[in-house]
């Protein structure tokens, strides 16, 4: 394990290398013995092989690792590179996308704790703006407390944006975030983006086509093209992978921040594996449960 650790973390660091150009980053003073980069690329190695937990990450590390960095400056530091950790994403996501067309969205639960103890929880609660709340996850017809994920893909598979609200936030919402991200293009969405209001200001703002199945009670009803239906299972198939390989759903964060951070990671780690596949080793891009070295 440890042989592997350190052999996947020399490609996904030379991966890194090759789309930044940047080592460190402005706010550090002196120069550490780990740089940003290879913080980043340790952080992304420890996703990829489902390492969730520091203390068994430590353990695992090899020599040439853990004499340069201790465990609690490592969690510091990996929380103040969230923001850079998701240009990182975005770089890698860009390869994919530039001339995409077609995207899905869709929302999933990520719950912080069971319901049970919510009232006495204090996770994620150091600011205000940030607060967990109790939702319903229609799919599953149970309630949660926590938040939701909500994610644009493209039709290949490939993560465009997300966002994360407190769970009780209703989906069709972050339809208002896209318009600052997105236009000419077509969005496939579930039943529960459907508003023609949004629909037709989606339209005339940025050109963006929503095309979402229309309740069987409508006037003129028509079912959803199949080619869309199916197309919409991808965004499914990649909120299980999270959920499976990358264990999204486990937190063991105590802080927004964390919280933040590791969604960001997760996401990251995954899109990382799509990029190797495709740049490297000339392979389907959604085989996530690959070895790369």
């Amino acid at each position: 394990m440890m042989n592997n650790l350190g052999a996947n973390y020399k490609i996904i660091l030379e991966v890194l290398q090759k789309i930044s150009k940047n080592q460190l980053l402005p706010y550090q003073r002196r120069k550490p013995k780990l740089s940003d980069l290879e913080l980043i690329s340790l952080n992304l190695t420890a996703e990829y092989m489902s390492i969730d937990s520091e203390n068994d990450l430590f353990r695992k590390l090899p020599t040439f690792l853990s004499s340069k960095i201790e465990r609690s400056v490592y969690n510091k530091r990996k929380r103040k590179l969230a923001e850079y950790i998701e240009q990182v994403r975005a770089k890698l996501a860009s390869t994919f996308n530039e001339f995409e067309d077609y995207f899905i969205v869709d929302s999933m639960p990520l719950e912080v704790c069971k319901t049970i103890r919510s009232v006495r929880s204090k996770i994620c609660k150091e600011t205000y703006y940030a607060f967990p709340d109790m939702g319903y996850c229609a799919s599953q017809k149970t309630k949660f407390y926590g938040y939701k994920l909500h994610a644009v893909c493209s039709i290949k598979g490939v993560f465009h944006s997300f966002d994360l609200t407190p769970a009780s936030i209703h989906d069709i919402h972050y339809l208002k975030d896209i318009k600052q991200q997105m236009r000419d293009c077509t969005i496939i969405a579930d039943k529960g983006y459907l508003s023609s209001e949004i629909q037709l200001n989606l339209f005339e703002t940025c050109r963006i086509k929503l095309n979402v199945p229309m309740r069987r009670n409508q006037k003129n009803y028509k079912k959803q093209p199949f080619v869309f239906r199916k197309s919409r299972k991808r965004i499914e198939t990649l909120f299980s992978q999270l959920c499976d390989q990358f264990m999204i759903r486990r937190n063991y964060a105590k802080s927004f921040e964390g919280f933040k951070t590791r969604i960001i990671s997760k996401i990251t780690a995954l899109t990382l594996i799509q990029y190797i596949n495709q740049k490297i080793f000339n392979r389907n891009i959604n085989n996530i449960k690959v070895k790369i070295i």
